[in-house]
């Protein structure tokens, strides 16, 4: 019996894709997916997906800033991701006199729309395995003294070989643990306008309460145009650039779905752990997503007190803020649903299935008969490294902001260069501090610290709080801020007037010396020597999971990487809990539900409420249900870098913008469960409404294909 069970799950858990399962490579999808596809409802082929000879969906699909997606969605170069992707060009446009994020934007005429300095968006030229040839020169692991200068130097070649004689970007990535190799072309614009936003109380509707949750009411939208030199190239920033004419764009659907209706997603998410072990979940959870769990709640409660008080606060750090939130959140629910799920039991089920096919095969057997031992050992050795880093990168490096200024501009005035270059610089790297929240923080990631550390795994400075200062963190803080020079921007320049060689004394400069002191003594020799060890086993074992796909006909896909994949899936609701059924759409409704005025998260700007009430929805009414609709759900298997991806009906037409996943599937980067594992989706007829009828974008709608 027990043998049975255990070739069950082997069949099932490392060879079985459900059909809403996988981050599929494109140019595989001729091989593996089209005819499922098809099945379910899609009317175009592989061809008019992907193709790097013909134009294709996917030229109309972008690496959206570094981190998320967007589309096309008219012949003058208009891009439509999410608002919480648009965040961070918001912010850093806005001010107490135009302020963006409070009150939303509209570029009335075309020369209105604002420069966004520092906003890149990428189209996706080609894809070329090039797995033979990296591979066959490769050092089999990675304890061969060679394997890391042969690797740069093997991919280093193929990156120029793409590149020469073009514009374009090459970037080789690896797959399967490094058992495949693919070169992405990229060809980047760097002159991109901000056109639209709603208000934050639109854009972000439901804050930090809502984020990750179903139902949602969420207008997580905004939208961007791509501008180009006169003859269609990407070009710096200039008045004489014009708006960028794609080679493709989407047309958008305003006739809805219906459950079971088929969906697509194109877009680039960014990191997935699919195949990790057991002992590597554990490590996740208790290392990595407890640090930023435990760390950031601490350090967002702080920030939150200052930007209550203070609106030029509170725009300054607002793009901070949701950064930091939005992975704590996220671990937090990944850290409940892997135990609720019992999803290192089902790792673990895993584990053994692999281990009963490498008993019967003696080549399996001398190839990958130690894997799974020595990834036990190595995880089991290299946790209390991993657990100091991650706290100790939360905290005192990423926690704080002086010390990281402190150390860039340090590097900065130790360059050539003019003085009002150094001033230039130091400008924007003091845009969004405020020394007193940076202060009061400081004190208490310097506590946090110490709370989850023993003694030896402690930074010197540690030492010396507790010896000079008797352990009082405030006081330590207090005299840091009072000393440094990199205090403040005024303080800086003055010293920077005085006399720079002083600088190294800092300290702030001093400090940030000894938490990098502390952290190359974390990742020591006994540290690196466990992380080769891991990727070698992960290597094999991925490997061994490659061969059975292989001889169960089985098409297997890779953990995302941030590069451009394909989900299908379908529209549909969920069962999270006993006698609990979620819809599969949200409606304006809802919003007037949630509605608190005057709350951060939850108040409802006055025009929307007049539109809703007044029911002028005009046709983006829904005429299934005839609600106006806001969200909805599908069942395509989506992570971060997902955010502001298209979602697609049956014919390529765009049905909204994926912007969430649902809580009780947070450990769907460790695994995809198919019942309770849903994409959230912003309407794309809400965003029109939002603009057409709330915002009176009325310009911009009249660039769209409307069908």
């Amino acid at each position: 019996m027990k043998r049975i069970l255990i070739l069950f799950l082997l069949t099932q858990t490392l060879t079985s894709i459900k059909a809403e399962e996988g981050m599929w490579m494109l140019p595989l999808v001729e091989k593996l997916n089209i005819q499922k596809m098809n099945g379910m409802g899609c009317t175009l082929s592989a061809d008019q997906i992907y193709s790097d000879k013909n134009i294709s969906l996917k030229d109309a699909v972008i690496i959206f800033g570094n981190g998320c997606t967007g589309v096309v969605v008219s012949s003058q170069g208009l891009v439509f991701t999410n608002h919480h992707c648009g965040f961070g060009a918001i912010q850093q446009l806005s001010s107490l006199d135009k302020n963006y994020l409070k009150n939303g934007f509209v570029a009335e005429k075309i020369s209105n729309e604002i420069p966004a300095k520092d906003l890149t968006v990428k189209f996706l030229a080609s894809i070329t395995d090039v797995t033979d040839r990296v591979l066959s020169q490769l050092p089999l692991s990675e304890f061969d003294t060679k394997y890391s200068s042969k690797k740069d130097s093997i991919l280093n070649a193929i990156k120029k070989e793409f590149e020469k004689g073009t514009n374009y970007l090459a970037n080789v990535k690896s797959f399967y643990s490094k058992n495949e190799y693919y070169v992405f072309v990229y060809e980047e614009f760097t002159d991109i306008r901000f056109a639209f936003a709603p208000p934050t109380s639109i854009g972000k509707f439901g804050g930090d309460t809502d984020n990750w949750m179903w139902p949602r009411h969420t207008g997580d939208f905004s939208v961007f145009r791509v501008y180009c030199d006169k003859n269609g190239k990407p070009a710096k920033y200039s008045k004489e650039n014009i708006p960028y004419s794609p080679k493709r764009f989407v047309s958008i659907s305003i006739k809805g779905y219906k459950p079971n209706d088929y969906t697509m997603i194109i877009g680039n998410p960014g990191s997935t752990n699919r195949y990790l072990t057991s002992w590597g979940i554990n490590n996740r959870m208790k290392a990595i997503n407890q640090a930023r769990i435990d760390i950031r709640d601490v350090k967002q409660n702080e920030w939150k007190k200052f930007m209550r008080q203070d609106e030029a606060i509170n725009i300054a750090y607002a793009s901070k803020y949701a950064r930091s939130s939005n992975y704590w959140k996220n671990s937090i629910g990944m850290n409940k649903a892997i135990l609720k799920l019992r999803i290192i039991d089902r790792k673990k089920a895993e584990e053994q299935a692999f281990k009963e096919w490498v008993s019967k095969n003696n080549d399996r057997k001398s190839k990958y008969g130690n894997v799974l031992e020595n990834l036990e050992n190595a995880y089991t050795k290299i946790f209390p490294y991993t657990h100091s880093l991650n706290y100790l990168r939360e905290s005192l490096l990423s926690g704080i902001e002086l010390p990281r200024i402190a150390n860039q501009l340090s590097k900065i005035t130790a360059k050539s260069i003019t003085k009002d270059s150094i001033i230039t610089e130091a400008k924007e790297l003091y845009k969004d501090y405020y020394e007193q929240v940076d202060k009061a923080t400081f004190a208490l990631m310097l506590s946090e610290f110490k709370k989850v550390n023993s003694k030896d795994l402690l930074p010197d400075i540690y030492n010396v709080i507790d010896k000079k200062y008797r352990g009082d963190y405030s006081k330590f803080t207090n005299l840091l801020f009072e000393k440094s020079s990199f205090a403040n921007y005024e303080k800086f320049i003055k010293q920077l007037n005085k006399n720079k060689s002083v600088f190294q004394k800092d300290p702030a400069i001093v400090f940030y010396t000894q938490i990098s002191k502390a952290i190359d003594n974390l990742q020591s020799d006994e540290y690196n020597k466990l992380i080769k060890v891991i990727s070698d086993n992960e290597h094999l074992y991925e490997a061994g999971l490659k061969e059975i796909a292989i001889e169960n006909g089985a098409s297997r896909y890779p953990d995302a990487n941030s590069t451009m994949r394909l989900t299908y899936g379908k529209v549909g609701g969920y069962k999270p809990n006993d006698a609990v059924e979620y819809k599969y759409y949200t409606t304006t409704n809802g919003i007037l539900e949630k509605e608190i005025p005057n709350d951060s998260e939850f108040d409802v700007p006055a025009n929307l409420k007049t539109a809703i009430l007044e029911k002028n929805f005009g046709k983006y009414l829904d005429k299934n249900t005839g609600e106006m609709h806001v969200a909805f759900l599908s069942n395509n298997d989506i992570t971060g870098g997902n955010s502001g991806s298209p979602i697609f009906n049956a014919n390529g037409e765009l049905l909204g913008l994926a912007f969430d996943g649902n809580w009780e599937a947070m450990s769907g980067d460790i695994v995809f469960d198919p019942n309770l594992q849903k994409t959230i989706n912003v309407d794309v007829r809400y965003m029109l409404f939002i603009m057409d009828k709330v915002a009176g974008a009325k310009r911009l709608i009249e660039e769209l294909e409307v069908k």
